[in-house]
């Protein structure tokens, strides 16, 4: 019998083996390169391939799963890509760069909706044309997709759109780089994108620039924008069935999937917040216990500075991350460009963030909600990125600082320079006084100051700003006369600024307090019959639908009257100046201010100060002890377009007015004031004040 040689035959096993596990690699490479995912299915994902369980988090309750197993990954593929990091995973479609599907973990299915095309999931999009037309809605569809970063720590993919002449009038004449970005052990993924006009382009007004998503309807029910304004939503086909309103935003619940519902109205512009307040918000799934959230680590580039308002989350299930719009300002806040003027902007990153909650937890809602807060306080921890592989996004040392404190200086209330305690402080690009509210092409960067005025401005990108300010209690802006340039690694302090608001004389009166909102003075008592249980609180009335019908029904045949030292402004002026309904049609209505003045000097003259919350196509006149008086001696003329009334709003756009009144229109004793309000083609058209001050001549107050 022949021996067996085992050495020999060992050696040819391994040798065999060796070749089969280098097949295998060989073909799991393949795999991972050249995947092909059936986007048919499933809302754009293919349910076949699932993550990996992925491990549980020692954060908390909320968890946003990462560890050693979360390996990035890129797919690209004929029509999309692929990035995933065995916590999120999103489809991206090719070259358009839209946002065709999110999955979670082990979750199935897709976190957007199924049931939309594919266009209408996730995607930037803007509002563009020649400026003074109707704009065009565009979804952005780029036409050339690279990879810009791809290692073991991120995954930066970029979607870009060229324009040259052959495009005029076709598309928005911008270059347009979509960028999005995946980190390792992320439970989320980020966007931005760089627009630029280069010299000689055409004219080009953007109405509106943003990042949208459409949720899926069987998961998302539950909204939550702050604290205390988290509820459940009427779905998309209650707003279908419903009743519309005066404007098609506004509809009543007439037959909801949930009865609870019913009677209630539904409006986007019921959920708007200021951008100051936009960090984070989002949507949450009961089961799966599960949220989604946009997370605004900066608003550097928004526009209109902190109190600009926009939206948010709204009935659909949809989510938005704004970037320019006309919401509460009107067309002053949409960027408009001459022709031949070279532009570029970066907005963002945003965070699209998901997180979960374990199934056993009894407040699912509470739980994703703070676990978002927190995500949020570390977004801004971070903020400037340094992972953005765009040259046109600075890391932190490629920016500066200002420091500073302002003091106030008004001798008629303080012989002592007064802290500017709670000012909001800002830079913006160089412009007039109070320009910062209207500017919308570059960037801006606030804060709010210390108690004695002192204040902070980290991370200013380089370039050339004024500060401007202004200050809780005192009417007007500041400005810094001196243009500020920062360059790369910057320390500046301004050291003491005076702000000295404006005065004349001594205040005879005063209605309201100055803060740029009319929220201080009467929002009536919703009508019941047009509810959200939501703003059922007194401070939230103004955010009810039909809060302005409730003037012609408390004042159905004379105006207010309002009597300095006898009426209280939080109870009898109105919140809105707005015209009566009388029939089918509006009327002018005349408030009317009656005050004493024990002495007067005919010679003198006296100043009325208009600070104005809020203005919309509304013409304010001034009469002085004559209310027929053919010529008022005072009218702002038509002014304003931010429709603030409507979409509620408690303010729109700041305005301030000085009226000089003479002092031999008033008389010792008695006297009375007219504030007519005269453009009545629009229930909406009118102003909210924000304070009134009349002030008496000059005296030595040194």
């Amino acid at each position: 019998m022949k021996k067996t040689n085992y050495s020999s035959m060992l050696r040819s096993i391994t040798a065999i083996l060796s070749i089969l596990l280098l097949s295998i690699t060989s073909v799991e490479s393949s795999l991972a390169k050249n995947i092909q995912v059936n986007v048919a299915a499933n809302g754009g994902m293919d349910t076949t391939l699932r993550h990996r369980k992925a491990r549980p988090s020692s954060r908390g309750d909320a968890t946003t799963i990462g560890g050693s197993n979360s390996k990035l990954q890129l797919l690209v593929q004929e029509r999309h890509v692929v990035l995933e990091n065995n916590i999120v995973r999103v489809n991206l479609s090719k070259p358009e760069g839209l946002i065709t599907a999110i999955q979670y973990k082990d979750i199935d299915g897709n976190l957007l909706d199924h049931g939309s095309a594919e266009d209408s999931r996730g995607y930037w999009d803007v509002v563009w044309g020649d400026p003074g037309k109707n704009g065009t809605t565009d979804k952005l569809r780029t036409t050339t997709f690279k990879v810009v970063v791809q290692n073991e720590n991120q995954i930066e993919v970029s979607f870009t759109m060229s324009w040259d002449t052959s495009l005029k009038g076709k598309v928005m004449p911008v270059n347009v780089d979509k960028r999005f970005v995946m980190l390792k052990d992320s439970s989320g993924f980020y966007t931005y994108a760089i627009f630029e006009r280069l010299k000689g382009w055409p004219e080009l007004s953007i109405a509106e620039a943003r990042i949208a998503f459409k949720l899926s309807e069987d998961k998302f029910h539950h909204m939550t924008i702050t604290d205390t304004r988290q509820r459940e939503m009427p779905a998309y086909q209650d707003r279908q069935k419903g009743q519309p309103l005066a404007y098609p935003e506004a509809v009543l619940l007439t037959d909801p999937v949930n009865p609870a519902h019913k009677g209630e109205v539904d409006d986007k512009y019921q959920y708007s917040t200021e951008n100051k307040d936009t960090g984070v918000h989002g949507w949450i799934s009961a089961n799966p216990p599960i949220g989604l959230w946009m997370i605004a680590a900066s608003n550097e580039f928004r526009a209109g500075g902190p109190h600009k308002q926009d939206l948010t989350s709204h009935a659909g299930p949809i989510s938005l991350a704004m970037f320019i719009s006309n919401h509460y300002t009107g067309e002053d806040l949409a960027p408009k460009f001459e022709n031949g003027e070279p532009w570029k902007k970066v907005f963002g990153p945003v965070f699209v963030y998901v997180n979960s909650a374990p199934e056993a937890k009894k407040d699912v809602f509470t739980t994703l909600w703070e676990d978002a807060k927190a995500q949020l306080a570390k977004e801004i921890k971070s903020w400037p990125y340094s992972f953005p592989a765009s040259a046109d996004f600075p890391a932190s040392d490629q920016r500066g600082t200002v420091t500073g404190s302002l003091l106030v200086r008004d001798r008629y209330v303080n012989q002592r320079d007064i802290a500017g305690k709670s000012a909001y402080v800002g830079l913006a690009p160089p412009g007039d006084v109070g320009s910062w509210q209207r500017e919308c092409k570059g960037y801006q960067f606030w804060t709010k100051a210390n108690a004695d005025g002192s204040f902070l401005i980290p991370n200013v990108r380089a370039g050339e700003y004024n500060l401007f300010a202004w200050v809780p209690g005192f009417i007007g802006d500041f400005k810094h006369n001196v243009i500020i340039k920062i360059s790369p690694g910057s320390k500046q302090s301004l050291g003491k600024l005076v702000y000295e608001p404006p005065r004349s004389g001594p205040t005879l009166w005063e209605i309201g307090f100055p803060d740029r909102s009319a929220a201080e003075f009467r929002v009536p008592e919703p009508n019941k019959k047009y509810m959200n249980k939501l703003y059922a609180n007194r401070e939230d009335w103004f955010r009810q639908y039909g809060t302005w019908e409730r003037y012609s029904e408390m004042y159905p045949t004379r105006d207010l009257v309002f009597t300095i030292g006898v009426s209280q402004h939080q109870r009898d002026w109105f919140y809105a100046h707005v015209p009566r309904k009388l029939g089918n049609k509006g009327v002018p209505t005349t408030w009317s201010i009656v005050f004493k003045i024990n002495k007067i000097l005919p010679s003198g003259t006296y100043k009325l100060r208009l600070a104005l919350a809020s203005a919309t196509y509304a013409e304010l006149q001034v009469r002085v002890n004559d209310q027929k008086a053919a010529k008022p001696l005072f009218t702002t003329g038509r002014i304003g377009k931010d429709n603030a009334i409507a979409r509620h709003g408690i303010h729109g756009l700041y305005w301030l007015y000085t009226v000089d009144v003479p002092g031999n229109l008033l008389r010792p004793g008695q006297n009375t004031i007219f504030l007519t309000q005269t453009r009545t083609s629009s229930a909406f058209y009118g102003f909210m004040y924000d304070y009134i001050r009349l002030e008496g001549p000059p005296s030595n107050v040194a």
